[in-house]
């Protein structure tokens, strides 16, 4: 296999520093840039890194970045996107980053669908997947319309969650709101919709558990060529956040729902589908796409399956052959987050600390954790903390 080609991910959050490892590891030259505060954090050993302008808010200077960049290295690079804004950002301007370096995404119509949770959940209905209700909101009198329709609990979620999560109030880190009730469903639109259109949807009870995602890497002629799962058993914040603590495990129920879809959506590239099982009607249910490489790829390479790699191998024309078999029964841990999210969770009365240390027990890898390589979990652990004393 040959490695002589560089890549370059967009990226050094937990995602991103994940990727820069998986390619590292195999002999690949990695470049790897953030912005400034998370390039504080992330910074790591094994790729050369830097600071690079914002997807969102210097559109145009990353552009030019990225053209400068691809000039230095004399070869297209593949490119990884590690974020939703840096996938939106070349997605949008895919033609322009074609001339410079190599990558592979679905339509630009269909990032822009999984990346508008609205849309989401219409090309769901559209595809006859079971999901959650949901209700988009627009203003206040069709909030009063559909009220009494609204079963509750129900969660109040953005409809574009990186950007609302971004906002400067602290109170926005999370990814969905749980409302009670109908007053209280009130009080929180009047006060979010400031940040963002929202929308209001149904609760699917039951543990974290019971949530499953299938990850996937289509060629251009939709080949399926990698295909790997996890269970969710922890996540931050609690039971409506992203994954702490997860399982490889495979679930052959999820995969002959997942694939179907996906093929007749036509997207190729990386994908994550996640999907959670309603203890109401045992049905999976879907919940969401996100159009990259997800925050578990460390787990990636521990069960075989290197989403990272095999994307590399098929863009620089290498032919990979599919590996579509996985180990199981491997945990993958962001310790940090999973130490939060128990805190929270023992706060409750929901966990103890023995059965959180339970939990933990058996072969596991670690989000950041390296030897070779400890300062971002270190940064990151310090950050983690620091941000939980600003919002106490």
């Amino acid at each position: 296999m040959r490695n002589d080609i560089p890549a370059v991910v967009l990226d050094l959050s937990a995602t991103g520093i994940g990727i820069v490892r998986s390619l590292a590891k195999q002999g690949i030259q990695v470049y790897a840039y953030d912005t400034e505060g998370k390039y504080k954090i992330g910074k790591t050993r094994y790729a050369s890194c830097g600071i690079c302008p914002s997807p969102v808010l210097e559109e145009d200077d990353l552009l030019k970045f990225l053209a400068n960049l691809s000039r230095t290295l004399g070869k297209k690079a593949v490119l990884y996107a590690g974020s939703d804004d840096f996938v939106y950002f070349i997605s949008k301007n895919r033609y322009v980053l074609s001339q410079y370096y190599k990558f592979l995404l679905p339509e630009h119509s269909l990032v822009e669908a999984v990346l508008d949770k609205r849309l989401t959940y219409e090309l769901a209905v559209k595809s006859n997947l079971p999901c959650p209700k949901t209700f988009t909101i627009q203003d206040e009198e069709q909030l009063k319309q559909i009220i009494d329709q609204i079963t509750f609990p129900c969660i109040l979620k953005p409809v574009h969650s990186s950007y609302f999560r971004s906002q400067i109030d602290n109170r926005l880190y999370k990814k969905a709101i749980v409302v009670e009730h109908a007053s209280k469903l009130w009080e929180e639109y009047l006060f979010y919709r400031s940040f963002g259109e929202l929308m209001i949807q149904e609760i699917i009870p039951g543990e974290d558990n019971s949530i499953y995602s299938i990850k996937t890497f289509f060629d251009d002629q939709m080949n399926l060529i990698g295909l790997w799962m996890n269970q969710k058993l922890h996540q931050f914040p609690p039971h409506y956040g992203s994954s702490a603590l997860v399982l490889s495990k495979r679930n052959e129920e999820v995969i002959q729902t997942a694939i179907p879809f996906l093929k007749k959506i036509q997207f190729k590239g990386l994908a994550i589908a996640e999907f959670k099982r309603d203890p109401r009607d045992g049905q999976l249910k879907f919940i969401e796409i996100n159009p990259r490489i997800g925050l578990t790829q460390a787990l990636s390479s521990s069960v075989g399956v290197n989403l990272a790699h095999l994307y590399y191998l098929s863009l620089t024309d290498q032919n990979p052959s599919p590996v579509l078999e996985q180990k199981e029964g491997i945990k993958w841990v962001y310790f940090v987050r999973d130490f939060l999210s128990f805190r929270q969770n023992k706060r409750n009365g929901e966990m103890t600390f023995f059965g959180w240390m339970k939990s933990l027990s058996g072969k596991k890898v670690e989000a950041l954790f390296s030897l070779y390589d400890p300062l971002p979990f270190i940064r990151s652990f310090i950050s983690h903390i620091r941000n939980l004393w600003g919002r106490r």
